[in-house]
Parts: C-alpha cells; sequence; structure tokens
C-alpha cells in the first residue's frame, strides 16, 4: 500500500487548525456513556481526518473513536485500516494543559506500520513509517541520552493503584524518577529516548495507542502486554488493550 506520510500530516495539521479555534473558545462539554468527555472539537476534527483520507484513499477503511465500529465479521477481512484518534487526550483539552494529541496511524494485518501524532497546543510533531525511519519535528529519533537517570513517564489522568505498584517495584541502578504526562505522547517520549519505560495499568482503546505504536516500533522498541509480553495487535474483535507497557 502506497502511502504519503507527508500527505497525512497535512492532513494532521489541517484537523489542528479547527481544534486550536475551538481550543480557544469557552466550548461545551458532553459526557459519553462511559464518562469520557466529548467536546465539538473531537467531532470536527474527526470528520476532517476522515473525509481527508477517505478521499486521498477511498479503498482503506476507518476505524475511530468518534464513528461508529464496524461489526467484526467486516474488519477482521480489513488487511489494511486507518486507526484514528480525532483527540487523545480529550480531559487535557478540557483542561488546556495542551497535552492532547491528534493521533492517525495505518494498519496493515494488526501491526501498526504509519504514524502520525501531532500535539497542536505545543507544536511537536511526531511520526514514522515502517523501514523509513522515526523523527520528532524533523529531527531522527530515538535520540541519545547520556545522564544516569531512569526515567519513568506515567499518565496524568490515569494513574492507577497498579500502576505505582508497578513503577515502585521497577529495579535499576540508575536514579528513578517519574513525570507526567497526557495524551499518546507518553509513548513518544519512550520511542524517542526521552523517557526510559511508561507502564499503564488503566483502561485504553486501540486508537489510544496505535499511531504512537508505529512510531515505538520504527525506534526499535515495543508496546507489550504487561502480563504476556506479547506485542500489541491492531482491529480485535475486542477494541479494548490489555494493560501495557512500553519499553
Amino acid at each position: 500500500m502506497n502511502v504519503d506520510i507527508k500527505k497525512v500530516i497535512t492532513i494532521a495539521k489541517e484537523a489542528s487548525v479547527a481544534v486550536m479555534e475551538i481550543y480557544n473558545t469557552n466550548f461545551d462539554v458532553e459526557y459519553k456513556e462511559d464518562s469520557s468527555p466529548l467536546t465539538i472539537a473531537d467531532l470536527k476534527a474527526n470528520e476532517i481526518i476522515c473525509n481527508s483520507l477517505l478521499k486521498l484513499y477511498p479503498k482503506i477503511p476507518i476505524l475511530s473513536e468518534e464513528t461508529k465500529v464496524s461489526d467484526y465479521s467486516d474488519r477482521k477481512k480489513w488487511e489494511y485500516l486507518w486507526v484514528i484518534d480525532p483527540i487523545d487526550g480529550t480531559k487535557e483539552f478540557v483542561k488546556k494543559t495542551g497535552e492532547f494529541t491528534i493521533n492517525i496511524a495505518l494498519v496493515q494485518n494488526g501491526v501498526p506500520i504509519l504514524g502520525v501524532v501531532y500535539a497542536p497546543a505545543i507544536d511537536v510533531l511526531y511520526y514514522a513509517q515502517k523501514g523509513y525511519g522515526a523523527f520528532k519535528n524533523s529531527t531522527s529519533i530515538p535520540f541519545k541520552r547520556d545522564d544516569n537517570k531512569y526515567l519513568v513517564v506515567a499518565s496524568v489522568s490515569h494513574l492507577s493503584d497498579e500502576t505505582k505498584k508497578y513503577i515502585e517495584n521497577i529495579k535499576t541502578s540508575k536514579i528513578k524518577e517519574t513525570t507526567s504526562m497526557g495524551s499518546s505522547l507518553k509513548l513518544c517520549l519512550v520511542a524517542s529516548g526521552e523517557a526510559d519505560i511508561y507502564p499503564r495499568f488503566a483502561p485504553t482503546s486501540e486508537w489510544d495507542t496505535c499511531a504512537a505504536h508505529a512510531i515505538v516500533l520504527e525506534c526499535k522498541k515495543d508496546v507489550v502486554d504487561a502480563y504476556t509480553n506479547k506485542t500489541l495487535v491492531y482491529n480485535k474483535e475486542n477494541i479494548l488493550n490489555p494493560f501495557f507497557i512500553v519499553k
């Protein structure tokens, strides 16, 4: 499948223009059945991304947080699909911390092979395509860190007791430090070498991790099931992720 990642980045940035216009207003917040927040920005970004991708690549189906999920009887036949989170970190969007992202991934047979993660409020872009390297803005990653620190990154809004216990039990000869971050930026920090590990013992869905997972993989790292150590796969019958570790 010949996909131009530059065009995908352009789509993410076009969606970000609409998102930031709403971000800078006193927008309303609704809540879904699972109590997660939803704003008009989520819906607007979803519309822009889906319409743009379908125009460019009409044969590639879409799995998005803000679009009705197709039945698995249909999805299991898809070799390729887009996995999209129009705004990952809506809680951070609502709080106006800036730590939210627009996530677009391309999956082939369960494996993310392209990922774009753009944080428009802080103008940080991570992206990767299988076999072509990974980048933060225009700089190749992973970076080489020369310090005596073991950096653990954790969720701002979803720091569970299990996650805390896991972090406490990490054994390292280095100085262990923990930092918090919103959205899929946490996975990107491990990919780039800006952090060493991200444990997540709290619920997530495929669209929360897929784009960043492509970047992690291209940096020769992985996102694995916290209990089986198997790599996370996508377009499963159940689109919830297992608890995982990025390392």
